[in-house]
């Protein structure tokens, strides 16, 4: 894996602040049945707003933290430069069909090697606090919902949003466990970490914490 282009500068800057990772490697099976064309986008579908779902989840994060990657697969270059141009720096991955840990293992990897890349000889640059992960299909996220979660991940080595009793998306993760979000595989996502770990809850009347994209009737 090539580090990821990280300005040194914007590198050093990251210091006592969170980066994102969008995950937006999913095929969007339900969505392309929903829809009837076998090559549908979910994560390119028009919001009522005109935006892509993608695009919307994106500008949540861009609008929180200072640095987000955005991890696809290699199969979805229009994805691709739609995130690029928002301001994701992009990776892609073939592992993506293993699950979304295998593509949250990738991301992070690429955002340590990355950042690591950009700081080696910058005396004092230290590493990011945490890191937030937030999902392309989940778009109606409030900016005021993911600052809480990273004010409550700087006391905390896990924190996520809950509205009405169940928690959701983005899950902050402080920067000591990306070597374990880095060694994850399959479909289980970050599950065991939250297990291994605890999670520090933060209640919240968002309801956009859970409401993710499964089907076309879910756009509007």
């Amino acid at each position: 894996m090539s580090p990821l282009s990280i300005d040194r500068r914007l590198a050093g800057a990251l210091e006592n602040r969170f980066v994102g990772i969008l995950l937006a490697a999913g095929r969007g099976e339900r969505f392309r049945a929903s829809t009837g064309l076998a090559q549908a986008e979910k994560l390119l579908a028009a919001l009522p707003d005109g935006r892509p779902v993608a695009a919307a989840s994106a500008d949540i994060l861009l609008r929180t933290v200072p640095l987000v990657l955005a991890v696809t697969r290699p199969d979805t270059p229009a994805l691709q430069q739609a995130l690029a141009e928002r301001g994701c720096l992009v990776v892609e991955t073939a592992d993506a069909a293993r699950g979304m840990g295998a593509s949250l293992a990738y991301a992070s990897q690429a955002l340590m090697a990355g950042i690591a890349a950009a700081t080696h000889g910058q005396p004092g640059c230290r590493a990011p606090l945490g890191c937030l992960v937030a999902l392309g299909d989940m778009p109606w996220v409030t900016d005021a919902t993911v600052l809480a979660v990273q004010d409550a991940a700087r006391g905390h080595r896990i924190a996520a949003p809950v509205h009405a009793g169940r928690r959701g998306h983005p899950v902050a993760f402080a920067w000591a466990l990306m070597p374990e979000l880095a060694a994850l595989d399959g479909d289980e996502g970050a599950r065991a970490l939250l297990k291994r770990h605890g999670v520090h809850e933060v209640t919240c009347e968002d309801p956009g914490v859970l409401r993710d994209i499964d089907t076309v009737d879910d756009l509007s």
